[in-house]
């Protein structure tokens, strides 16, 4: 583990015996991608996302102090109401990476009932809101239990922990437009852990729209995780993480200036570059479905006839996020509705745009 000594942790007060903390986190959708990672958690080139508002996970932490401080984790996990043991892994991984910036996690028993407003493991992505909430709940037990924490210091220290979690969590903690991994071109910009966008952000920018087809809401057949590690050796890693680099520089100006049509020609090229990476590493993968590409043809064809703004971006996954200005939201979301609806699995798409992170309920 490195060193961060800025997020290290002092008691200042006495623990509370017992309490719990209700939050929400957004997940976030990447519109320059990170894919590839280096140990703990660090990513490969930086990223740049929008923040979402209603795709977004409620965590409830409960804590009660325990009698004897046995030297282990004691946490309980429910998801949507029920107990969800092939989870727990997960979580006691993070609350090992955790532990030395946050002393007291042994000294609680903790209950952590979870719930999301989209579907698990479909290409939302459901591990960048769960961690962010998980984490966001566990700074504001520290924030009780050391009042000199900041808001600032809070949000910083949260996206850091959040990272550790699930790299892609760290930006869900702040919106609406975050910046994850060094940069010489972003100010503050910083591996460790998500930065606010410090730069203006053009009005055509806005309440920008992001309907997400549910293309396929099956699990993923390869993990994010797995996924990360085939970036290690594969022949284009070098190329693409420049590629990721020189995209930050031209986004961040776009999204000052508002120009569309680059930021359509920057996403989309983005989308189809994180695929290809997949498509191209030993073993190969396709997390596309044949309606995912459907749907992008009928985008392309839409805005050809109409000059329309939209455009798509992709997660790892089958779904499309369909993205748009706020002036178009009618136009677009008639089209939506006509003719790509129909692609849908079930037809269910989920309307959502970009918002402003994790907030205490």
């Amino acid at each position: 583990m490195m060193e961060y000594s800025e997020f290290s942790s002092s008691i200042l007060s006495e623990l509370p015996k017992e309490g719990h903390i209700t939050c929400t986190s957004p997940s976030n959708i990447a519109l320059v991608k990170y894919w590839g990672k280096r140990p703990v958690q660090l990513p490969e080139n930086a990223s740049i996302s929008f923040t979402l508002e209603s795709c977004k996970t409620t965590t409830r932490l409960t804590y009660k102090k325990k009698e004897d401080t046995k030297n282990d984790f004691d946490f309980e996990l429910f998801f949507e109401g029920k107990p969800k043991p092939e989870f727990k892994p997960k979580i006691l991984a993070f609350f090992e990476r955790i532990e030395e910036y946050l002393p007291f996690l042994k000294q609680y028993t903790f209950t952590i009932e979870t719930s999301n407003t989209f579907p698990h493991s479909s290409g939302i992505a459901s591990s960048a809101s769960g961690m962010s909430a998980l984490a966001y709940c566990l700074m504001l037990l520290e924030k009780e239990i050391n009042p000199t924490i900041t808001d600032s210091q809070l949000l910083k220290k949260a996206s850091f922990l959040a990272r550790l979690g699930s790299g892609s969590a760290c930006r869900s903690i702040e919106g609406p437009i975050t910046v994850w991994g060094e940069h010489n071109d972003i100010l503050g910009s910083n591996d460790s852990f998500a930065v606010k966008f410090p730069y203006t952000v053009h009005p055509n920018f806005e309440a920008y729209q992001d309907t997400i087809l549910l293309i396929d809401k099956g699990e993923k057949q390869v993990s994010s995780t797995v996924g990360h590690d085939l970036m290690h050796g594969h022949p284009f890693a070098a190329k693409r993480f420049e590629q990721a680099s020189r995209n930050i520089s031209t986004l961040k100006d776009t999204i000052s200036s508002g120009d569309l049509d680059t930021f359509i020609e920057i996403v989309e090229s983005e989308a189809l570059t994180l695929h290809a990476m997949m498509m191209t590493s030993m073993p190969y993968f396709i997390l596309m479905k044949p309606n995912t590409l459907s749907v992008i043809q009928k985008i392309w064809e839409y805005r050809k006839q109409t000059g329309s703004k939209v455009c798509f971006t992709l997660d790892a996954g089958a779904n499309v996020h369909v993205l748009y200005p706020n002036s178009e939201k009618e136009q677009v979301l008639d089209f939506i509705t006509k003719e790509l609806v129909a692609y849908c699995q079930n037809g269910q798409y989920i309307c959502d745009k970009i918002g402003f992170g994790a907030k205490i309920v």
